[in-house]
């Protein structure tokens, strides 16, 4: 029996993902993968995002019945064993047999011939533990999940191999503290203590299982043309559920479409269009760190007149920025915004900064892995750098909108606290008036809007809200 071309897809891509520092959602989206069919795309998918969100908790049960240490195998042989684990604890539709067979088979493909014994009597132990717990021990342990998986990271595509559905998470005892929720929800403990302590108990469990499920994926599609098309290519759209200019994908798959390979369509979460609709309205708009341009395009939807300039630093993100925004009214530049020489002073200005990503796990569970609590004070030096930079170009009665996909205070509250006692011509606007002016227009289709507030600032929480976590503070010069 041969790898199955999701599963070599999938082991590769795991093996960059460690060896490289790279990035799930680009890998699979990158052409080297482009030729794999839709079914298999789509387990290939289901594969990467799985072993990542479950890493932890699939590292367990390799240790527990391997008479090595996890933290003391080759990178090639533990990817092949968390492949099959993952296969064998939360697929129910692929045979044990061959999540065995062909994860040995990527040991050889490896050229790590020493280890095939270990690892066919890891998997085998496994397969046996999985056998002896399903389906009701193995669906219980699972619970938090609400639903497998399965989709694309684009789109939802339905993956013959994969479960479909978990059980509710009432069928299993609540984690009842960080260390349970760490272990039961595959996520770092000093991570989940961060939480625990900024949001209380309830909300880092919402977090921690939100991140643990293929999230909805949005999209925003100024057209109603571009709904009709996509209707007629199988995509079924919802509304939105946190603004009501964005859709959600309900069935069909987004990026196998003509209008996303064109670039009329994206792909954006619903927090971060909320981000680019709260800039506003203004003639002459900065965007600060552009790249890729998902809030760039909102910018420009929403101010078709007005002059917009975007900033990326990165000269091939920037070409994708031009690629993903033809507007005419938007000039892209090749530059930091510490760097950009202009004696232009903009109304409206944006600078959505670098950041951990830790509201974006259900996205890019990796990042979670990689990030370590001393990464926060090196980052929260260089945001308040870009914030200091972009306050000197907005325009006196101008405002600056500063964002993160951060859940972390040094990256939000700590940095806007830093910046204004520096700068001290800006002051923080109360968003609740922002956002009581979105619901007033029709945009703002979340009802509750105490719960997007922290103080003056938007917070979004993954969970509590259905969408990633960002935060959002309006600086206002004079």
């Amino acid at each position: 029996m041969s790898i199955s071309p999701a599963r070599a897809a999938a082991f590769d891509i795991l093996l960059r993902i460690d060896q490289q520092a790279s990035y799930a959602s680009e890998l699979l989206h990158s052409s080297q993968y482009a030729r794999l069919s839709p079914s298999d795309h789509g387990l290939a998918t289901e594969l990467v995002m799985g072993v990542l969100r479950w890493r932890s908790r699939l590292d367990q049960e390799i240790g527990s019945v391997s008479s090595k240490r996890v933290d003391k195998l080759d990178i090639e042989v533990l990817a092949a064993l968390r492949l099959g684990a993952y296969q064998l604890m939360f697929l129910d539709r692929v045979p044990g047999r061959a999540a065995v067979h062909e994860s040995v088979e990527m040991v050889k493909r490896a050229r790590k011939g020493s280890a095939v014994p270990f690892a066919n009597a890891v998997l085998r132990k496994l397969a046996s533990t999985a056998a002896a717990k399903a389906p009701t021990e193995n669906e219980s342990s699972n619970a938090a999940l609400k639903r497998c998986s399965t989709q694309n990271l684009d789109s939802p595509t339905q993956n013959p191999d994969s479960r479909g559905q978990m059980l509710d998470s009432s069928s299993s005892p609540a984690p009842q503290n960080a260390a349970e929720i760490s272990k039961k929800l595959a996520h770092p403990l000093w991570l989940v203590e961060r939480w625990v302590r900024e949001f209380g108990l309830e909300v880092a469990r919402q977090i921690s299982s939100y991140d643990q499920r293929a999230p909805d994926a949005a999209v925003r599609i100024p057209d109603p043309a571009l709904q009709a098309e996509l209707k007629q290519n199988g995509v079924d759209l919802g509304p939105g559920r946190l603004l009501r200019s964005a859709r959600r994908v309900l069935a069909g798959n987004v990026s196998g479409t003509r209008g996303f390979s064109e670039g009329r369509i994206t792909v954006q979460d619903e927090a971060s269009q909320l981000v680019g609709v709260l800039v506003g309205r203004g003639t002459s708009i900065l965007d600060c760190c552009a790249a890729p341009g998902g809030k760039t395009r909102v910018l420009a939807e929403r101010n078709p007149e007005a002059s917009i300039v975007a900033l990326e630093l990165h000269p091939h993100r920037a070409r994708l920025l031009r690629k993903l925004v033809p507007a005419k009214n938007v000039e892209v530049i090749n530059s930091s915004v510490s760097e950009f020489a202009s004696t232009a002073r903009f109304d409206r200005v944006l600078a959505d900064v670098p950041c951990s990503g830790t509201g974006t796990l259900a996205h890019n569970p990796e990042i979670k892995w990689r990030l370590k609590p001393e990464d926060l004070a090196a980052l929260q030096v260089r945001q308040v750098a870009i914030l200091r930079a972009a306050m000197q170009l907005v325009a006196p009665e101008g405002r600056l909108l500063y964002s993160t996909c951060s859940l972390e205070r040094e990256e939000n509250e700590e940095v806007v606290e830093e910046a204004l006692a520096a700068e001290t011509s800006f002051r923080a606007r109360d968003c609740r008036t922002e956002l009581e002016r979105l619901r007033s227009e029709g945009e703002l289709a979340w009802n509750d809007i105490n719960s997007l507030l922290s103080g003056r600032f938007v917070r979004t929480i993954p969970g509590v809200h259905p969408s990633d976590g960002f935060f959002v503070a309006i600086l206002q010069n004079g």
